[in-house]
């Protein structure tokens, strides 16, 4: 009987550690795309390159925005949204890069430039205000603007942003 329990237990044991789990789909854990196939918004400046952006539409994201980011890469930028157009300021303080700063109206075009905009870890910092109404800001590495031809009224096109830019009615 010791003999027959034994081939039993073994037995049980053999078979469920053979037994793999059913495999199942990322769809039906319910977990996100790997990082690999996350499509980032993207901005297509005027010569066609395509920056990809981060989106801060919150209060709390606008007003961080790029701030203790140790680096920015060339191909790499963040978009800040406001519900409406509006004078916007932009403020350096924590931001570790520098930055050009481009305000755009509600149809992305250029309304204002801030090129090499620099870091600043203490108070006072800058803080650059529009003079006419801007819908976004796009935050790019410093000297983008310059190696894209970026000028006021240079108008830059988004994919994967909700509601932006609005279309133009002709």
């Amino acid at each position: 009987m010791n003999r027959t329990f034994f081939f039993l237990i073994a037995a049980l044991f053999t078979t469920t550690a053979c037994t793999q789990p059913a495999q199942t789909s990322t769809a039906d854990a319910g977990e996100a795309l790997p990082p690999s196939q996350i499509q980032l918004p993207q901005a297509t400046l005027p010569d066609g390159f395509m920056v990809n952006v981060e989106l801060a539409a919150t209060p709390e994201e606008t007003t961080t925005g790029l701030m203790f980011r140790p680096t920015l890469a060339a191909d790499r930028g963040m978009l800040l949204l406001w519900p409406e157009e509006r004078l916007a300021t932009i403020w350096m303080m924590n931001v570790l890069v520098p930055l050009d700063i481009i305000f755009l109206d509600e149809a992305g075009q250029v309304v204002e430039l801030v090129v090499d905009a620099q870091p600043c870890k203490a108070e006072p910092c800058p803080r650059f205000t529009t003079s006419r109404p801007a819908r976004a800001v796009l935050e790019m590495a410093a000297g983008s603007a310059a190696a894209h031809a970026l000028e006021v009224g240079s108008r830059i096109g988004f994919d994967r942003v909700s509601g932006f830019p609005v279309p133009v009615e002709e």
